[in-house]
């Protein structure tokens, strides 16, 4: 997620950002969020595509206990944190909208720039419990630039909300979807369509990738979509 600092506004809309801490409540914990509008601009508030992905999460919409997920642009690292606590929930009998395949080995990779990652670390920690925190890892990835540090397709759940907005970065997006994707792997963005921009990612994301979109927020105005890779056997 990019860093790009905003001056004050007394625009209602924007108030919530200024606030230090933001609070949820998921996965049966109760999540406080702290926030620095200020230094840290866009990457470090909650935005609505983070709660209503959060949301998606909780209704069970995917299988996460005993299966290995990353969040994108992971900013304040709510998304992270509520996949955290779902995938290592052990007395909640999950519900399964969708039949998929995924690897052995629990684990919630949280993801951001460098200049992010002490943010993110610092309401990783006072969010998650010892022992959730364990299975956690919380790693530097710009996209299209590091991926050495990750193996190809070593995720079966990629997350992102509110990532692609800025239309420099797609394409370096894209090679880091690819490179993190399995056959198998899901893929779920939430966003809200916002300028022609947008859907001209999700074009280019339907070149590669089979894309739906899944859920929708009508108050919040935010889409979530889902994306697999292509078998090859549908582009012959």
């Amino acid at each position: 997620m990019a860093l790009v600092p905003y001056e004050e506004t007394t625009e209602l809309g924007l108030q919530k950002f200024h606030k230090p801490l933001a609070t949820f409540s998921f996965a049966n914990h109760t999540i406080q969020i702290r926030q620095d509008w200020r230094h840290l601009g866009v990457a470090a508030v909650v935005w609505d595509a983070a709660i209503v992905l959060s949301t998606y999460l909780e209704m069970g919409a995917v299988e996460l206990r005993g299966r290995s997920a990353v969040e994108l642009g992971a900013g304040t690292g709510l998304v992270g944190i509520v996949a955290a606590l779902l995938a290592l929930k052990s007395s909640m009998k999950p519900l399964l909208v969708h039949c998929l395949l995924f690897s052995s080995g629990a684990h919630v990779t949280i993801t951001d720039r460098k200049v992010a990652l002490e943010f993110l670390k610092s309401n990783v920690q006072a969010n998650l419990p010892p022992h959730i925190q364990s299975k956690t890892v919380i790693k530097e990835l710009t996209w299209g630039q590091n991926l050495g540090s990750f193996s190809p397709g070593e995720f079966d759940l990629i997350l992102g909300a509110d990532i692609i907005y800025l239309e420099e970065t797609f394409t370096d997006l894209l090679q880091t979807l690819e490179h993190l994707c399995s056959n198998h792997s899901v893929i779920l963005l939430a966003c809200r369509i916002r300028y022609e921009r947008d859907n001209n990612f999700l074009a280019m994301l339907e070149r590669q990738f089979t894309v739906r979109k899944v859920h929708y927020d009508p108050e919040k105005d935010v889409h979530i979509y889902e994306a697999q890779k292509r078998n090859q056997k549908e582009d012959l």
